[in-house]
This record gives structure tokens, C-alpha cells and sequence, in this order.
């Protein structure tokens, strides 16, 4: 049975140089500013509800330019006009105070349009670098839960305070806190992962747990995992996807592009960014870790977005997104290839699609 409230969609935001796929063919895209205000403009007038400002402080697998994720977030919002934009954050680059502060100000002046991803992180010689204390996949996870509840209590309540192993919070007042809306009391916190740690921590203690690329059926697994904790805690999650969409007018055109993609793909960098990220997903207790058990032609998309198989006719993309909301899944995080191009034709051939799908399901459950 599909649930009531219709597929939402959120777009990743270009802010770093290179697209989307570790790949050599052309990806019509820009990392720059003017780029990204049109784009976010042309989003939220094609059915996008939201959009992810990556985070990546250094160079690397062909990003060799990027943009800090909440400051170009902002500048978003204040850009648009119904666009949520969320800015992922990492909890060892920073003070959940001056964080909490920073979404509460962006909320003000967005009208209540800020949210976060609050990421445990995997790029190990970023950090280090950086000169940050590089934590063991577990307490990175234990950080970001703390991280989490320290910003909820200070977005909440006067006089507030925390106390954990890695933040403290002393009788505080932060004004003023974030806009109270209907629905939604506080900016929404993302939180990703596919660790049964991950998706216990999500259950507990966000608004929406983001996966990576996967079929209908992983998802589905995942969706328990977060359920059942959040279930044991008294709350309810979302669950956003992620996907790199190719649709085309032509099935075969479809397939040849993602063939394309792969066939050029940067073999040094695909397989430097494989063996970073398989070694934050190995070290997981359970070995389930993101991108624990993603090959070659998964790891040219960052984030498994092959995996989710939006690739096809406009038809074919939004049957197969129904195939996920009968799953759990609420909403859609997609790459394009050719972002400004993709999205308009997404909102031209495939939304009214799955609009169509989603109104012909509710009458089924009526009957």
C-alpha cells in the first residue's frame, strides 16, 4: 500500500566542481555561484521541494574546487523563495552551539526554510589534514547522536542544558530560536548511513534518514532498522533516497548514457575514492557500513545512485519511484548529469508521471 502524502524531491547541490560521476564525459554543471542561483530557481519551479549543499573542505576524486556547504546554503535561500535547502555539516568541524545559531539565523531570514544533514563523515585525510581528531566509525556516531540532541535543546528550551562526553551546554538561552511552524517546530536534521548503528541513531534522534543508492528491497531492510528504533523511542522518520536519475525520451538512449558514464570513468580517482570510503564502510561493527560492499561501476557515482536504477524512459523512472514509496522510501535525492537541462525535463516528463501513479494508487486504497 502507497502512503498518503506524495514523493518529494530534493536535488544535490553543485557546490563542488566535477558533477556528480567520476567520469570524464561532459557533465554541463558548474560549481559556481551564478550557475547555482538559477539553478535552485529553476528547481523549485519544477517540483523540487529540496536541495543538499554538499560538504568538502579539500581537493579530491576530480572535486578540485568547493564551495563551505552553509554559507552557499544561505545564499540559496535567499535566492528562492519555496526552496528548503539543507547544509550538510560535519560535528568534528564544529561547535553545535555556533551551528545552531548559524540554522536559527538562516531559518529567520529564509522564513523557516533551513534544515541540516548532520554527516559522521568518511574522508579520513580531510580531517586529518585538517589537524582534527580523526574518531573510530562508532564514536563518530556517538558525537553526531550528541551533537544532534545538544541543537535540539538549545532550539527548544530556555535555560538549556547538556551534558555528554563530547559537548556540554550550561544553563543557556539562545535567542532567537528558529521559527515554529506547523508541522515542522525546528529546522529538520537529516542523518545518513547504512550501519545498523546509522539507523538506530537515525531512529532516535532525527527528522529524516538518508540512504544511499539501493534497490527497493536493501531499502526496505534499511527502512526497518530505522523503524524499529524509532518505534522504541516514540518517534517516526522519514527516509529519502538517493538516485542518479537518466531519463530519456529513449530507453536505449537512456542505457547508452549511463554505459557512457561508466566506460569513461577515471579509473585512478574511482578507485582512490573506493578505497577511502570501503575503509570507513568496513570498519562498522556489523560490516554494513556505506559503501561496504559497492564495486567499480557503483563508486563512479558518489553515492550508489546507479544502484536505485532511475535509468529509462520518463515511464519507466516514475514507476520505479513508486516501487520505493511502496517500500517506505518519502522522498527522492537526485544527480543529474546535466543538472539545469535534467531538471527542467523532470518536472516537464517525469513529476506529472509519478503524480499520475501516486493519484491512481490512492484511489485503489479508497476502493
Amino acid at each position: 500500500m502507497t502512503t498518503s502524502a506524495p514523493l518529494q524531491f530534493a536535488y544535490w547541490v553543485p557546490n563542488v566542481s566535477g558533477g556528480l560521476v567520476i567520469s570524464d564525459i561532459e557533465q554541463r554543471t558548474s560549481w559556481d555561484y551564478d550557475y547555482n542561483k538559477r539553478l535552485a530557481q529553476t528547481a523549485e519551479d519544477n517540483g523540487f521541494d529540496y536541495a543538499l549543499t554538499r560538504v568538502r573542505y579539500t581537493a579530491s576524486y576530480g572535486a578540485a574546487y568547493q564551495h563551505e556547504a552553509t554559507s552557499f546554503s544561505l545564499a540559496l535561500l535567499l535566492a528562492t523563495e519555496r526552496l528548503k535547502v539543507i547544509s550538510a555539516v560535519h560535528p568534528y568541524m564544529w561547535h553545535p552551539g555556533v551551528l545552531a545559531k548559524f540554522i536559527a539565523t538562516a531559518d529567520h531570514l529564509s522564513n523557516g526554510r533551513a534544515a541540516i544533514n548532520v554527516v559522521s563523515g568518511w574522508f579520513k585525510d580531510e580531517a586529518v589534514n585538517m589537524g582534527v581528531n580523526w574518531l573510530e566509525h562508532g564514536e563518530r556516531y556517538r558525537m553526531a547522536e550528541e551533537f544532534i540532541s545538544y541543537i535540539r535543546e538549545i532550539w527548544t528550551k530556555d535555560g538549556a542544558a547538556f551534558s555528554g562526553d563530547f559537548f556540554q551546554l550550561h544553563d543557556f538561552d539562545m535567542n532567537p530560536k528558529p521559527l515554529a511552524l506547523d508541522g515542522r517546530p525546528t529546522p529538520e536534521i537529516f542523518r545518513g548511513g547504512n550501519s545498523g548503528v546509522a539507523q538506530s541513531m537515525a531512529g532516535r534522534v532525527s527528522d529524516w534518514y538518508f540512504a544511499n543508492g539501493n534497490t527497493p528491497d536493501g531499502i526496505a531492510e534499511q527502512i526497518a532498522g530505522v523503524n524499529a528504533s524509532a518505534k522504541q523511542a516514540g518517534r517516526t522518520v522519514k527516509v529519502g533516497v538517493n538516485g542518479f536519475m537518466v531519463a530519456r525520451d529513449n530507453e536505449a538512449e537512456a542505457h547508452a548514457t549511463l554505459e557512457e558514464i561508466i566506460a569513461k570513468a577515471n579509473p585512478e580517482a574511482v578507485e582512490g575514492f573506493g578505497g577511502a570510503v570501503k575503509q570507513a564502510g568496513q570498519s562498522t561493527a556489523d560490516k554494513k557500513g556505506m559503501w561496504q560492499d559497492s564495486d567499480f561501476r557503483d563508486l563512479v557515482q558518489y553515492n550508489d545512485g546507479f544502484r536505485t536504477g532511475l535509468v529509462g524512459t520518463p515511464e519507466q523512472v516514475a514507476h520505479r519511484m513508486l516501487e520505493f514509496k511502496r517500500r517506505g522510501v518519502d522522498l527522492f535525492l537526485l544527480g543529474f548529469l546535466h543538472f539545469r537541462e535534467e531538471v527542467e525535463y523532470f518536472g516537464a516528463k517525469v513529476l506529472p508521471i509519478v503524480r499520475e501513479l501516486e493519484a491512481a494508487e490512492a484511489e485503489k486504497d479508497v476502493a
